[in-house]
């Protein structure tokens, strides 16, 4: 859900450094709650990323505030003329950001600091690696203000946890510090509380200067690894492993360990 004023901040709330695009889903605004204007500019540029119309290597996910994202803006839901209509929006909104991070494509890092809850704890579970230091807390806060999840939170949950943590998760209401978030899978690495985004940044340029079309490839099928058989699996390993291997990127991979070299991948996609 997104309801918040367009930020005050001279930083620009969706930025692109390199081959990194950065996308701030909050600000200090509003108790850090999602930032309706970067939602918006964030999923029109997702979509120019699926298009091929903008290159990307991989996406980082960031708050600007003290926490990665509180969740909605409560304040706005309480003042809406009608209240139905105003949550359906924001939850309309907010999904349209989530389906432009699948259509992209891309690798997507999250910096985890302080808090991410509700909308924020859906965001981190569409991460493929999210870093969190040892004082971030995760909780799905719906429940105690009346609300059922959104942003995928009841489909990316039971996937990364199992079906019956993630329905004690949710129905309790549970705040998951940052060892069990990372013994369950919720997060990738914790590293210090001063170091979440730096970590989280050079990870998404570590994954930016690899070969983009094997990131991409590699992202699908782990998502759609959920939903096949193993032989199934098997086949669509075998066919883009194959066709990977035809790709500039495939071929220079390939060269440059047999020629005891550093790939440059880069070279390799503007060749």
């Amino acid at each position: 859900m997104t309801a918040q004023p367009a930020s005050t901040s001279a930083a620009p709330l969706v930025h692109q450094d390199g081959s990194v695009l950065t996308i701030a889903v909050s600000t200090s605004a509003a108790g850090t709650s999602l930032a309706d204007d970067a939602l918006a500019q964030g999923t029109a540029i997702l979509h120019e990323v699926a298009r091929g119309e903008r290159e990307v290597g991989a996406i980082l996910l960031v708050g600007t505030g003290a926490n990665f994202c509180a969740g909605g803006n409560v304040r706005a839901f309480a003042s809406a003329d009608h209240r139905p209509t105003y949550l359906r929006g924001l939850a309309d909104d907010f999904h349209a950001f989530v389906n432009a991070l699948q259509a992209a494509n891309r690798p997507v890092v999250a910096a985890v600091k302080g808090w991410a809850a509700g909308a924020g704890m859906s965001l981190v579970l569409h991460a493929d690696v999210s870093i969190g230091g040892p004082m971030t807390r995760l909780r799905p806060a719906y429940r105690g203000i009346g609300l059922s999840p959104d942003g995928g939170l009841t489909w990316t949950l039971p996937r990364v946890v199992g079906s019956a943590r993630a329905r004690h998760i949710i129905l309790t209401d549970q705040v998951i510090d940052a060892d069990h978030a990372l013994s369950w899978g919720l997060l990738s690495d914790v590293v210090a509380d001063d170091e979440v985004e730096s970590a989280a940044r050079s990870a998404a340029e570590k994954i930016a200067a690899g070969p983009w079309e094997a990131n991409a490839a590699a992202r699908s099928l782990l998502t759609q690894s959920a939903t096949r058989s193993l032989g199934d699996q098997l086949y669509a390993e075998a066919e883009s492993i194959s066709a990977l291997s035809a790709s500039p990127e495939g071929i220079e991979g390939v060269d440059a360990f047999v020629e005891k070299r550093s790939p440059d991948f880069g070279a390799a996609r503007t060749s």
